[in-house]
Order: structure tokens, then sequence, then C-alpha cells
């Protein structure tokens, strides 16, 4: 499984439950220098095994943005470089943090094009999972999609919708957005259903799972009926949505959220696992994996 938390949104945590770093905004310097050559040799380990897989799997925006990138097999990337290159294509920069940060940190930064990613590095014994995103999910899996003008647009308006639905007291419906679409959405290509969600694409296991077994359902995206499907944050997912191509999400990113919150507030949620008539079917799964998992 890809490095993600036990939170109810899977980006933050409450505001008491990890010490306040030094800075405000809980940003801090990554410590290039400081990386040892183990940390290093973990990731050319995950980089070196996904970049093996995700040819022929991972969506086109992902290849050209990773190969856009300074991010390589033989050492973890510097932000620095990385932000230098965001900067002039989409006006995005990396910034280190210590792991989990507060919900409203992680919208302040998105809202302002900057992604926080975690400075550290999972240990060689955790590299199948990890509960809180490294600097291997946040770098590998997400920065290449950010030089993807629909995604680096989508991301901030998640930023700034993040802020109002915290307000409005409805961030698990919009969390569930972000879950199914920027951590494990796929996209329908002329050649096939790919990978542009990270918790994916930097997940050897999932990357599999995601499309090649006949588990999980595969259904078209529909905004309201995304926010009232619950997410597994424990193993695969239950059920995928599908997207038709990366300008979908930049139409989101234009859209007023607030009538679909009224409409969606008061209705039940549908478990991870649910195909309703409605559901435009892609590929109804077996559910066998969860089920024998159940048993």
């Amino acid at each position: 499984m890809p490095a993600q938390t036990k939170e109810t949104t899977q980006h933050g945590l409450a505001a008491g439950d990890a010490q306040r770093p030094a800075r405000a905004d809980w940003t801090m310097d990554q410590g290039w220098d400081q990386y040892t050559p183990a940390e290093h040799g973990v990731w050319k380990t995950l980089f070196e095994r996904q970049s093996r897989l995700l040819p022929g799997r991972a969506c086109d925006a992902f290849i050209s943005g990773m190969a856009a990138l300074p991010i390589a097999a033989d050492q973890i990337p510097d932000f620095r470089r990385l932000s230098d290159i965001l900067m002039h294509r989409t006006g995005w920069q990396v910034v280190a943090v210590p792991g989990l940060v507060p919900d409203e940190v992680f919208f302040e930064h998105l809202a302002h094009r900057r992604f926080p990613a975690g400075h550290f590095i999972r240990n060689p014994d955790q590299l199948d999972y990890l509960e809180e995103p490294d600097v291997f999910h946040d770098v590998f899996g997400h920065v290449p999609m950010l030089m993807n003008p629909a995604i680096a647009d989508y991301i901030q308006a998640y930023g700034v919708g993040g802020l109002r639905a915290q307000k409005l007291g409805v961030l698990d419906k919009l969390a569930r957005v972000y879950w199914y679409t920027v951590e494990f959405g796929l996209v329908q290509q002329k050649d096939g259903l790919r990978i542009y969600g990270a918790g994916i694409a930097s997940s050897a296991s999932e990357s599999r799972f995601a499309l090649d077994d006949p588990s999980p359902h595969r259904l078209r995206f529909d905004l309201e009926r995304v926010m009232r499907t619950n997410y597994r944050i424990d193993d695969f997912q239950e059920s995928y949505f599908v997207i038709n191509d990366l300008d979908e999400l930049l139409a989101l990113a234009r859209i007023d959220f607030i009538p679909f919150y009224e409409r969606v507030q008061g209705q039940p949620d549908y478990a991870p696992g649910t195909v309703l008539a409605s559901d435009a079917v892609i590929t109804h799964g077996s559910g066998r994996y969860h089920q024998d998992k159940r048993r």
C-alpha cells in the first residue's frame, strides 16, 4: 500500500496531535545534505521498482512530468531544484514539512501553490506500506502531475475549497473527492485506463491491483456519488473512479461546490464497494480480494 494516514482526512491531523514546529506554516529546511547513503538507497529501490512498473500504466501527463523534472534513481530529489522548474512551468513549489500537518495548514499551502512534502523517507522494512506520507509518496507520486496545468489548477482550487469546506463543516465530503482523484484516480486515455493518482503511482502493489486485478470496481466519476462514498485507508481501494481526461478536473476547479454539499447533506454514505444502478460501470469487479480478507 502507498503512504497514507489513519486520520479522518488523508492529508492532515488535528492541530494538537503533533508538536508544532518553529515556523507557523509548519515548513522546515529539507536538510538534503543530511540524507544518509542508506536513505538514498531506499529511494533508489523504490524509484527503480516503480519506474519499471509504470510505463503503460501511468498516464501520459505523469510520464512527461517525471521526464521534465530532476527526479532520478540515484538520490532523493532536492526540493529547491524541483521548485525552480515547477515555478517556471505552473507556478508551484515544493516545501518540506515534518510529516502530517493540520488541515488548515495543508489547505493554505495548496491555495498558494505550495505542495507540502514530507522530508523523511521510510525504513527499508516499510517499502510496501507506510501510514504517514514520506518523500517518496509525496515527490514521486504527486510532483510529476503538478507539471500539468489542469492538475496544477485543480489542486490549488482544492486548497481554496478546503478552507471553505472547513468553515461549512463538510470537509469529509471534499476529502473524498481528493482521495478518489488526486490520490487514487484513474483516467481513460485512448490506449486504455491509466493511473494519475499519487497513492497508486507510488505503490507497486496498488499499481497492479488498480489496473489488472479483477476484484475492484472501476466506475465513471460522478461528483455527488464520490462525495457520498467512503474509502479504504487500510488496504487497496474497492472502487476506483475514472475521469475521461485531466481537463475534467479543471472543470471541477471552476464550479461552486455549495449546491453539491447541500444535495448530499443528510444523505446516507455508500460503502467503498457499492455499485449503484445509476453508476456508469467500466469494470464490474468480483470483489473477491476484499471478500477473502473479511473471511
